[in-house]
C-alpha cells in the first residue's frame, strides 16, 4: 500500500505494516531531555525502580535553558544532570554548547529516517533531516530512557507545497508566520506537515529547520522534508552513520494538500498573544518596540545573524530600544566571530549572549519590563513567554528584527536589503 515518509519511518520502527491511524510501539534512535525537563524525567527513571539507561549511546542531556545558571536552585538541577549522565554513560552537553535542537542536528545525532523524540516541544525541528521528531512529556522520556520504546498513534499528513520565489527580503520564517496564519494554531493537531515545493528545494537548511522547527504552533506532530543533496551535504561532515533517504510514494493519501505561492508572500508578523495572530508588515510597521531578540532555536542560526549583520552594517541600533543576539551554538558562535558577524552587531549596538536559549524561555537574560514591546524571532509569543505576562511579544524574521531595532519601531526590512 503506498505511504508517507511518515508511515515509512514509523513501520521501520515498530516492525510492523503501520499506517496512518493505527496505535504502535516503536523503537526510538534518539532520546533528549534539557535543564528544563531532564530533571522531572530523571526523578520519573528513579521512581521505576531500575538502574540503567536502555542505550546510552541513544540519549543526550543539553543544559541550554537557564545556562549560565542564573541561581543557587537551577544550580542544582545542573548539577543533577551532570552527576546522572556520568553515572549512566550518557553524553552531556553543558553550558555553553547552545540550543539542544542546534546541537543534536550539528553532531549529527539525527539522520535521514531516524525516529526521535525529545523532551521538549521543538523537537520537530529535526524533521528537516528527512526524519520523524517530536516532543514528548518528562515521564515519557523517561520510558524512553527505560526501554528505549514508546507508543503513538501513526499521525496523518498535510502535504504543504510551496511554491515561486521569495521576493526580497522574505524569508523562512515569514513563509511559516503565514503558513500558521492560514492554518491556525490547532489547524494541524496531531498530523504530521510535509514541506514540499520548488520554494523548499531551494532553501538551505538553516531556513528548512525554522520551518519544521514551528511545525508544533499550529499543533501538528511532526513536520517533515525529503533529503535531497541539500540535507546529505549538510550530514556528511557530522555523521559517519550511512545516509538512507526515505520518501512518501507519489500516490501515498494525504489528509490534505496545500499549496502556497510564496511570491505573492510579505513579511509575516505574529503579534501578541498568540502565534496565528499572524498580520503582514504593512498593517503592524511603526508600533514601537523596546527589546530586539535575534536567537532561539528558530532562527539563531549563522545564516540568520549574517541577514542581520548586513542590515546593522554601518547603522545603529535606536536608542530607545535594546538588541540582544544569542547564537544558537557555539559554533554558531565561533563562525560569527571568525566572519566578523558579532563584530559588526556589537558595534551597531547589540549585547551578546552565551549560546543557548537566553530570553526565549524567560529563565532570565533579558526578561522585559511591564508594557514593554518586545519583537523576537523565536517561536512563541503567548501571555509570559519571555518572563513577563505584562509584555507584549511579537515574532518576526532576522530581517524585520534588524530593521525594526534600527528604528525602534516594527518596520519593514525591505528598504534595507541590499
Amino acid at each position: 500500500m503506498p505511504k508517507t515518509m511518515v508511515e515509512k519511518i514509523i513501520s521501520a520502527h515498530c516492525h510492523k505494516d503501520a499506517q496512518a491511524g493505527d496505535f504502535v510501539v516503536a523503537e526510538a534512535d534518539l532520546a533528549m531531555a534539557h535543564d528544563s525537563t531532564g530533571p522531572l524525567a530523571i526523578r520519573a527513571f528513579q521512581q521505576l525502580g531500575r538502574e540503567h539507561v536502555w542505550d546510552p549511546t541513544k540519549a543526550v542531556f543539553i543544559i541550554d535553558h537557564a545556562a549560565p545558571s542564573p541561581n543557587e536552585t537551577v544550580s542544582r538541577l545542573h548539577a543533577m544532570l551532570r552527576d546522572f549522565a556520568a553515572q549512566q554513560g550518557l553524553r552531556l552537553y553543558d553550558v555553553g554548547e547552545g540550543v539542544c535542537h542546534q546541537v543534536v542536528v550539528e553532531r549529527g545525532l539525527v539522520v535521514p529516517g531516524a525516529l526521535a523524540v525529545g523532551a521538549d516541544s521543538h523537537t520537530c525541528t529535526y524533521g528537516a533531516l528527512n526524519a520523524v521528531a517530536f516532543g514528548i512529556g518528562s515521564t515519557d522520556i523517561a520510558g524512553v530512557l527505560l526501554t528505549g520504546k514508546l507508543w503513538l498513534k501513526v499521525p496523518e499528513t498535510i502535504k504543504l507545497v510551496y511554491t515561486g520565489a521569495p521576493q526580497r527580503g522574505v524569508y523562512a520564517k515569514d513563509l511559516m508566520l503565514y503558513t500558521i496564519g492560514q492554518l491556525g494554531a490547532a489547524g494541524a493537531d496531531y498530523l504530521a506537515l510535509e514541506f514540499t515545493g520548488e520554494a523548499v528545494a531551494r532553501m538551505g537548511m538553516a531556513e528548512r529547520l525554522t520551518m519544521c522547527n514551528m511545525s508544533v504552533e499550529c499543533g501538528a506532530k511532526v513536520g517533515i522534508m525529503a533529503a535531497d543533496e541539500t540535507t546529505l551535504a549538510y550530514l556528511r561532515d557530522r555523521t559517519e552513520r550511512p545516509l538512507e533517504p526515505v520518501a512518501s510514494d507519489p500516490d501515498a493519501a494525504f489528509a490534505a494538500v496545500r499549496e502556497f505561492d510564496v511570491s505573492a508572500i510579505v513579511p509575516q508578523v505574529s503579534c501578541p498573544h498568540a502565534v496565528d495572530n499572524v498580520a503582514p508588515i504593512g498593517e503592524v510597521a511603526g508600533l514601537p518596540i523596546q527589546q530586539v531578540y535575534l536567537g532561539t532555536c528558530t532562527n539563531g542560526r549563522l545564516e540568520d545573524l549574517r541577514i542581520a549583520a548586513e542590515i546593522l552594517a554601518s547603522r545603529r541600533v535606536h536608542q530607545d530600544c535594546r538588541l540582544l543576539v544569542g547564537p544558537a551554538s557555539r559554533e554558531v558562535y565561533l563562525q560569527s566571530v571568525k566572519e566578523g558577524i558579532l563584530a559588526v552587531l556589537v558595534e551597531a549596538g547589540a549585547t551578546i549572549n552565551p549560546p543557548g536559549c537566553g530570553p526565549c524561555s524567560g529563565t532570565h537574560l533579558g526578561v522585559p519590563a511591564d508594557g514593554e514591546n518586545v519583537i523576537s524571532t523565536a517561536n512563541r509569543n503567548f501571555q509570559g513567554r519571555m518572563g513577563n505576562n505584562q509584555a507584549n511579544i511579537y515574532l518576526a524574521s532576522p530581517a524585520t528584527c534588524a530593521a525594526s531595532a534600527i528604528e525602534g519601531k516594527i518596520s519593514d526590512p525591505r528598504p534595507y536589503m541590499r
